[in-house]
């Protein structure tokens, strides 16, 4: 057992966090002494990542796209502990939809999503968080690179990159540090979304593992280990940053 734990007595938010990133993220928050409150759409996978956590954990079934579902869990965080350390914006989606078919729910639905509910979200989180506070944004390095038919969640990725750069700058008196972490290839759940056979994602990965450096796909308790980088006082003069959990496919 470490002796100084890297979040001791922390409370954190990860919105999705059911599975994949945000999950692993919970697990490694509560192991280094965070008190974790949970989010997600789906209340199946939603309950048994809190019963898989135990006691330090609380999981609230929202939709992250809705201002009057923050407003609840905001409340809920307020109401049993009292303030906010950390928060992991994680929650997110992706669709393929190629330039030329791109419709108006795809770009609401994303939208929404991906960065409307992330705006709120922190905005309205802000009261809660004391001087010293972390926020995280889930990026990804599909905001750099050319990815076909993915162009309206590349560019709601892209936002969150420009978000940790705007929001530093709005944050420097309350000494609150933002930042993105943006992973590559990650071998989650959240890939269930894109639309792909089961084929069809097996050729993904693997296909996308002989352009990555490293030669494989990366792992959600990977990107874990970032957040908590990012969320402990290991990087207290660490913000606006993007740091990327890509295998080193986005720097080449």
């Amino acid at each position: 057992m470490k002796a100084t734990k890297a979040l001791q007595d922390k409370v954190a938010l990860i919105t999705g966090g059911s599975s994949g990133i945000g999950l692993a993220t919970a697990k490694r928050f509560v192991d280094e002494g965070a008190f974790v409150f949970l989010t997600g759409r789906r209340e199946p996978e939603l309950l048994a990542a809190a019963n898989e956590l135990g006691p330090s954990a609380i999981a609230i079934r929202t939709d992250s796209s809705l201002i009057s579902d923050v407003e609840k869990i905001l409340a809920r965080i307020r109401e049993t502990k009292g303030k906010l350390d950390i928060l992991f914006a994680n929650a997110g989606i992706g669709e393929f939809l190629p330039l030329g078919v791109i419709t108006e729910e795809h770009f609401d639905k994303i939208f929404s999503t991906n960065v409307k509910g992330i705006v709120f979200l922190v905005q309205k989180a802000l009261p809660l968080m004391p001087s010293g506070s972390s926020i995280v944004l889930n990026a990804s390095i599909a905001s750099i690179k050319g990815m076909p038919a993915f162009s309206i969640y590349s560019a709601s990725k892209a936002a969150l990159r420009s978000f940790a750069r705007s929001w530093t700058t709005d944050l420097r008196r309350q000494q609150i540090r933002v930042n993105a972490v943006s992973p590559g290839v990650i071998s989650t759940p959240g890939y269930d979304g894109l639309g792909l056979s089961k084929q069809e994602m097996e050729t993904f990965l693997k296909t996308n593992a002989e352009t990555i450096p490293l030669g494989r796909v990366g792992t959600p308790d990977e990107v874990a280990k970032a957040v908590v980088f990012l969320s402990s006082d290991e990087s207290s003069y660490i913000s606006g940053i993007e740091l990327f959990v890509d295998g080193g496919l986005a720097q080449i």
